[in-house]
Formats: C-alpha cells, structure tokens, sequence
C-alpha cells in the first residue's frame, strides 16, 4: 500500500478527541460514527499521560495504546496522535509501536510526532515527573527530535540492522520487522510553532501542524517554514500545512468562521477538536453543520 498524501491544496477535515476526562465508550462512539462519514477524513487523539484541563487526577488514556484499540474498531479513517511526545518513548520503541499500529490499521496511520511538552506548561510538565520521566531544555528536546525522525525513516526503510550513534540516541544493531503496511512509509506530521521545531518540519515532514493559537500567528509561522525550506533547498509546497481548532458546540458561526481563515492562509489539512462530553451524533453534526457549509471553500481532487 502506499501512503496517502492529498495533492497541495487539496482541503481535508479531521476531527480530534482527547483521550482525557472520557471513558473508553465515549471515544469509541465519536470514532465509529466518523467512520461513516465521508466528510470526515482523519481521526486524532493527543499524547499526554494526565489530564490538561478539568480534574487533575481525572482519567488519561495512553495515546497510542488507545489508537490502537480504536484501528481496529474502524474502516476507513485516517488516524494518528496529535503529537507524539518525543520525549515518552526511545525511538526505536516508537517506530515499533507505529508500525505495529499500521498494520493493525491496514495502513492508515498518519505518524504525528512532536519534541513534548513546553516547560512553561505545569500541567503538562507533572506528567514527567509523575511518571519519572526526564525533563531535557528545548534545546535537547528539538535535537533529540531531529534524530528521532531519521531514526524511525530509517527504521521502517531499511532492510538491515544499522547502528545509529548521534548526540542524544545511541543504537547498535537497529531493525524493525513488520515494517508498515504503507510504503515507502507513513506520512510524518511534525507539531511545533518554535523556529528550532519548523527546521525539523523542513528537513523531515511530509506535513506541518500548527497546534492551535490565532490563524495570523499560524500564517506568520507557515511563512517562516517558507523561508527554512528554501534555506534547505526544500520546495515548501511539498508540506502540507495542517491546524488544530477548536469546535464551538454553541457558536457554530465562529468555528466556520476561523476554519475559513485558516483555509485562506493556506492550512488545508484541518483537525477540529471536539470537546467533552461528546453530544449524541457529534460527528454527523460536524459534517453537516461545520464542513458541508464550506463547501465553496473546499476544492475537490
């Protein structure tokens, strides 16, 4: 199977549902509906061990775990975690774990990674610590992240064991067997707005994801990653430029409002997150009521 890039400015709609403060149905309900509807492309789930927001010590799903779970119980939807924290799991273990989850998908992941949590962000931080888990500056967080994306490439490529030996992973004879059922690979989304983070977007992603803030914000970071690329010698039209937006059940309005700037802007890969709890046909609302009006704004194969 090969792997599933829409051309440049082919508009697709996902939605993401945040394994936090949820039980296991609620996803699973949300998914299966989605899973009929046309409209609705891709599936994502995030990547933290406790809760963001709500009650502290409220239930968390581990992504992946849960993504797997979820490949299983669906058909068609694309699906991946909205990002990886490249700083929970070595990355040898990672492009196992993923390949495992595309052949449980029959080739449906999207790999979605990112360098983990900003320091400034205590409730994100504890999730670390809690789990003994270190804590590295940006600066080792955006390096190991680089590594970790020639890594996985290679690990899910390459016929024989190598050895890697970088300045923050050291291997010795690495392989991965079953590669992914999609090939050459599965397509590489990587999160992050910081400037360090984009320079990993230009050299290694086949899509760029902007993890929420103002649509100017994003277009000012979708320009730099213009300017990396070309630095690079990379044509920036190659990368997909995805968003995060969040979906107001009350203010439907608004939501159609932001997803149209953000389609201008040229973000054509967007992801709407739905909030909890999950009303009765969530996903059948979304398609009717958020994305079939902008039907002028989407432009078909």
């Amino acid at each position: 199977m090969t792997n599933h890039l829409a051309p440049a400015g082919i508009s697709s709609f996902g939605i993401m549902t945040a394994p936090a403060q949820v039980a296991y149905d609620d996803v699973l309900r949300v998914w299966h509906e989605a899973d009929g509807i046309p409209q609705i492309e891709h599936a994502w789930l995030f990547d933290h061990l406790m809760p963001l927001g709500g009650d502290p010590n409220g239930p968390t799903f581990e992504g992946w775990t849960l993504l797997s779970a979820l490949a299983a119980q669906t058909e068609r939807l694309r699906l991946g975690v909205m990002v990886t924290s490249n700083r929970f799991r070595p990355p040898a273990m990672l492009a196992k774990i993923s390949a495992t989850v595309d052949a449980v998908s029959g080739g449906r992941l999207e790999f979605g990674i990112g360098a983990g949590s900003r320091t400034d962000v205590p409730l994100a931080r504890r999730e670390y610590t809690a789990h003994g888990l270190p804590f590295h500056d940006a600066a080792h967080a955006v390096g190991s992240l680089a590594e970790a994306c020639t890594i996985i490439r290679r690990l899910w490529t390459e016929t024989a064991p190598f050895d890697f030996h970088g300045e923050y992973h050291q291997m010795t004879g690495a392989f991965c067997s079953p590669k992914p059922v999609q090939h050459p690979r599965p397509p590489i989304l990587v999160g992050g707005q910081a400037t360090r983070t984009l320079r990993v977007v230009a050299e290694h992603a086949d899509r760029w994801n902007m993890p929420g803030g103002t649509i100017d914000k994003a277009i000012e970071r979708s320009a730099t990653l213009d300017r990396l690329c070309e630095e690079t010698g990379r044509n920036p039209a190659e990368i997909t430029r995805s968003i995060v937006l969040p979906v107001s059940y009350d203010r439907p309005q608004h939501t159609r409002h932001t997803i149209r700037a953000a389609l201008d802007g040229g973000f054509s890969h967007i992801v709407l997150g739905l909030g909890a709890p999950y009303p009765t046909g969530v996903a059948r609302w979304v398609a009717d009521t958020i994305i079939a009006p902008l039907s002028d704004k989407i432009t078909a194969p």
